[in-house]
């Protein structure tokens, strides 16, 4: 206080002002430095206001809903897959681990109120290795092929999934096949063991044949790496049906409610007595029954809406 005081008294000196303006001058700075919120204030002004924000943009925004949603998807996946890798561990790197990773991921389509309708799974061989083939929509295939994951059953997938963090993680020690679509001669070679695999360990293969996600509505050329694979094993294959999401779930639109998907396993083509010459034949056979169905379980009302009766669908523009 007497440091204080005295400086008033020579600030009244030097520059003669009464000691009432000086008194308000060094009050209404105290004032502002106790107003002045913190950086701690500040957070949480900033916190306060996303949360009035995030409703906002909820219930206003179909877009901001989509961004959301395709946030907590992908965030949920990885968060899931950070708890699954300490009980796969304990097996190491073996398929039966895929059970687990199907067991953890089963729920999700219930957060979305996604009903998955499987037909034709009788169709899946009892006791012997195959191939499976799918078409590619989205990520969102994940649930579907969850839904119908027969046993000992891993997907084939692009070698950028094994550096996705914990998903990476946990897909390499449930046995996931990695391949690097930029090297054939490595993508052969890879095959090549994989045909192996399946004969001496008792293990099926997912493939999708388009190569990659198809946001159209239809189905790409299928690439014919998945039926030389059957072919050099000698193993059937099995096509599998997803019906379109268009319905519920568009990419383009930032569109992504609830809705109902329809998976149809098909009966096997055997590949018995085929050689290499006979998968081009072979790829296009499966993908025109593949394509037939698709087309039927994505109109009929039940398997993922009418999209493709919709004038401009682009359902048949693929055909």
């Amino acid at each position: 206080m007497g440091r204080s005081g005295g400086r008033r008294k020579s600030l009244e000196k030097r520059f003669c002002m009464p000691r009432f303006l000086l008194q308000s001058s060094f009050l209404s700075q105290v004032t502002r430095m106790e107003l002045w919120p913190g950086a701690g204030t500040l957070l949480l002004l900033l916190f306060l206001l996303l949360l009035l924000l995030l409703p906002t943009l909820w219930f206003c925004s179909p877009s901001a809903k989509y961004f959301f949603k395709m946030a907590f998807y992908n965030g949920w996946i990885l968060f899931l897959a950070v708890l699954a890798i300490p009980v796969c561990a304990v097996r190491g790197r073996n398929v039966e681990n895929m059970k687990i990773l199907r067991l953890m991921l089963l729920h999700i389509k219930y957060l979305y109120g996604i009903r998955v309708e499987v037909r034709g799974a009788h169709h899946f061989p009892p006791s012997q290795p195959y191939v499976v083939v799918s078409n590619h929509q989205s990520s969102l295939d994940l649930l579907g092929m969850m839904e119908v994951l027969p046993g000992r059953c891993v997907p084939i997938a692009k070698r950028e999934l094994l550096w996705a963090g914990s998903a990476g993680l946990a897909c390499w020690l449930a046995g996931v096949i990695f391949i690097d679509r930029k090297r054939t001669g490595d993508a052969i070679s890879v095959m090549s063991e994989v045909a192996q695999t399946l004969l001496t360990q008792d293990v099926r293969v997912w493939v999708f044949p388009e190569g990659t996600r198809n946001h159209n509505g239809s189905m790409l050329p299928f690439k014919r790496g998945a039926f030389h694979l059957a072919v050099q094993a000698q193993v059937p294959i099995v096509p599998i049906v997803m019906s379109s999401y268009q319905d519920f779930y568009c990419k383009k639109e930032r569109r992504f409610t609830s809705g109902r998907c329809q998976v149809r396993v098909l009966p096997p083509v055997p590949t018995e007595g085929l050689k290499p010459d006979d998968v081009p034949a072979l790829a296009d056979r499966v993908r025109h029954s593949m394509l037939t169905v698709f087309r039927e379980i994505s109109t009929d009302g039940r398997g993922g809406g009418d999209y493709l009766k919709k004038p401009g669908g682009v359902g048949e523009a693929g055909l």
